[in-house]
């Protein structure tokens, strides 16, 4: 699976609205998210559009006004936002659950290739739908915060740069090599760890 020019954009503009939710921005307009990301305006319009038809962000009208995300996003899982953009998970039509087409082989049930390729899209879908927006915004700004990397949307400023503030192309800590320790599962998992109680503190 690759994901399409459409489908980043449109991802990386939810997460950025599920940020704004998070440090209680009511509204964004368009041209914000497009400068924060650093993305097309009519290319974020677009996504913008498809987001509100399906009824995932709402928008609020005036000189004031923007999108907001309208969908609790516990309940947006990053499978299904893959698939809005995108399409199928799966590699080729005849693997896909959601999207499947017959394939021109004479005997699709005993395909080999059909076979390793449902594994593929099964591996996929286990981890895209496994999280919501919500977790990869937990995580985004646990990073951002633990890095000392102002919050969009928020006010924050940091000496590090970040956004509109830092050079096109600069590389600082948020392009940093990931420690293996430091991908998205076990970032989650040591959430967790840290805010489970300790034995001596349960009664």
């Amino acid at each position: 699976m690759k994901l399409s020019k459409r489908g980043e954009y449109g991802l990386r503009t939810l997460i950025k609205l599920g940020i704004a939710r998070e440090v209680n921005r009511e509204v964004v307009s368009a041209s914000e998210l497009a400068e924060v990301e650093r993305l097309p305006l009519k290319f974020i319009e677009q996504i913008l559009a498809d987001l509100r038809q399906e009824g995932i962000i709402g928008t609020r009208r005036g000189k004031f006004g923007g999108y907001y995300l309208e969908k609790d996003p516990t309940q947006i899982r990053m499978g299904d936002m893959v698939r809005l953009f995108d399409g199928m998970l799966a590699p080729i039509p005849c693997a896909s659950e959601c999207f499947y087409q017959p394939c021109t082989c004479d005997d699709e049930q005993h395909c080999g290739l059909r076979m390793i390729m449902v594994d593929v899209r099964n591996a996929i879908s286990n981890i895209l739908d496994r999280y919501t927006l919500a977790n990869v915004v937990e995580v985004t700004l646990h990073k951002l915060r633990r890095d000392n990397l102002p919050i969009p949307f928020s006010g924050e400023r940091s000496t590090t740069g970040s956004g509109t503030d830092r050079p096109k192309g600069q590389t600082e800590a948020i392009h940093r090599k990931l420690e293996p320790d430091e991908g998205f599962l076990a970032l989650l998992l040591n959430q967790v760890d840290q805010n489970r109680p300790k034995a001596d503190e349960v009664q």
